[in-house]
Parts: C-alpha cells; structure tokens; sequence
C-alpha cells in the first residue's frame, strides 16, 4: 500500500485489531489486519494514522548517524539504564569485564593484540551472563502472583523486538539490549511475555492484565521507543 509516498506492508492474520508498527531505522511501515477486513478499511485506518506515522519516521532524521564503537578506553557504554566509561586494559591472562557503579566505569580486561570482534564479544557475553541472572529473578518474582510457570527462557540479540513468547513450549526470549536499559524497562518486557501465557493476542484483555500486574508499562514503554513485541 502506497500513501502520501510511504510505502506500508499489510499482513493479514488471525488478529481481532488492526495493529500498526513503524520502524524508523529502516524507514518501514507495517500494518496487520483480520482476514475479513476490506482494504479500504485498512486504508481509511492508515491515512487516520498518517501525521502519527510521519512523525514516528521524522525522529530518525533527526538522529545524528550512529558511530560504531571500537571497544576503546574512553568510550561510553551503557549498562542498566546509566552510562559507563569503558577502561580497556592489556594483560595476557584469561579476559573478564567488571564493573564499578561508585566511579561509572567498566573495565574490559583482554590480552594484548585482541581485535575489536573479540573485544566487543567478551563485553557482549558479560551483558548476557548479568542479564540472565537478572531475568531469572524477575520470573521467580512473578511466577506465583500472575500464576503462570516459565518453563525455559533465553536471550539473544533481536532487532525488531524487545521478547517474545512460546506460549507451548512456555519459553519465552528476551533481548540481549535490555541489558543497557534500565531494570524497570527490563521488569515491563519479563512481565508483557509473561502476560501472553495467559493471552496470547494483544487486545483489551491482554493490556487489562498487564493494567493490573504493571500499571507502569505504559509510561516505561516510551523509553523503549515503541511497542514491546
């Protein structure tokens, strides 16, 4: 679908709700829809849309282009919502990563020579260790008072999204940024995938119980820019 030279992608599915999600980055539009709506419908709702999704796509405009980090001594890197100077010190024995919250300094300690890929995977698989760690708590925490059970859970690098949920298998995912966000954002996206083991869709009985577990997703949902999947 082409409106006012913004290309929108229509996917219809087994949905209640017309759903909207715009991914600045990528400049993408994509709209799903109930199989029995017509395509004029969707087309009214989309040009409805239209000043919200143009300002969602004139952020990323505005955002200077992105500098790649080299995993250098005085970069800035973030960890649980607050800023951190990365110290990298050379030493040949076995890498680790620490972290100080008095002085806002995390140290990378890798062997002399270590190329930027082996930098950054020590820092990335450091991220992944304290978020488990932190995920496994917040399911213990929530499992009795929503009555559900996890049976598995995981977390890798997702680009469109913050979790997503295996309502079977009871697994759900989590992404390895939110790491970087702070735990309040980390807690909200644990809560939402949990929700879906007693509602799979996101419709009115979906939100009413994140309303009634979390009534504070709402306002953390605006730090993570955008709809948690």
């Amino acid at each position: 679908m082409q409106l006012s030279g913004i290309t929108i992608e229509v996917t219809r599915k087994k949905v209640k709700n017309i759903n909207l999600r715009v991914y600045p980055s990528r400049r993408e539009v994509r709209i799903s829809a109930p199989w029995y709506l017509k395509m004029k419908v969707i087309k009214d709702f989309a040009e409805s849309k239209l000043p919200w999704i143009n300002r969602h796509l004139a952020k990323y405009q505005k955002i200077p282009g992105k500098i790649e980090p080299r995993y250098e001594s005085g970069e800035v890197h973030y960890y649980q919502g607050k800023p951190y100077e990365l110290q990298v010190i050379k030493k040949n024995i076995k890498p680790t990563v620490s972290h100080s919250i008095e002085k806002g300094i995390i140290k990378l300690q890798v062997r002399p020579g270590a190329k930027i890929e082996k930098r950054a995977g020590v820092l990335k698989e450091w991220y992944r260790a304290r978020l488990k760690e932190d995920i496994a708590k917040l399911i213990e925490k929530w499992e009795s008072p929503m009555g559900v059970s996890v049976k598995e859970f995981g977390v890798k690098q997702m680009k469109t999204r913050w979790g997503s949920c295996n309502i079977k298998a009871r697994r759900i995912w989590l992404n390895l940024e939110l790491a970087k966000k702070s735990p309040d954002c980390l807690e909200s996206v644990v809560v939402h995938e949990m929700v879906h083991l007693h509602e799979r869709l996101h419709n009115k009985r979906f939100y009413r119980l994140m309303d009634s577990y979390f009534p504070e997703w709402r306002e953390i949902e605006h730090e993570l820019q955008g709809r948690v999947d």
